[in-house]
């Protein structure tokens, strides 16, 4: 998968280092009204690739997070559970040894059959 990777990155680089020898021809770029800047187009195009790049990182950082939280919250949720079926258990066992207690016992009425 890290090779795919590379290539991947080393495709997309080229493909930019290319782009970026052929439009050096400069564009202006206006943020909001009254500023604006002039830059070669490949900057622009560069520096629209890092912002893009920098927000799928915190997209995944974040998606990340949220996993891990739920997680935490399905792990907390399995050892209540484990712990409500051993509760569970121990009062089968409890009532398993009632049982057969009250059959041992001889009883005062006779059972009907």
């Amino acid at each position: 998968m890290r090779q795919i990777n590379f290539v991947v990155i080393f495709v997309i680089c080229l493909a930019l280092a290319l782009f970026s020898l052929q439009n050096t021809d400069p564009a202006t770029i206006r943020l909001i009204k009254g500023l604006e800047f002039q830059a070669p187009l490949a900057i622009e195009l560069i520096v629209a690739m890092g912002i893009g790049a920098v927000l799928a990182w915190v997209f995944n950082v974040w998606a990340q997070v949220q996993k891990l939280l739920n997680l935490r919250t399905n792990r907390k949720q399995v050892q209540q559970q484990e712990v409500q079926i051993q509760s569970l258990e121990h009062d089968v066992e409890r009532y398993k040894a009632v049982l057969e207690e009250q059959r041992l016992l001889p009883s005062a009425e006779p059972v009907a059959e």
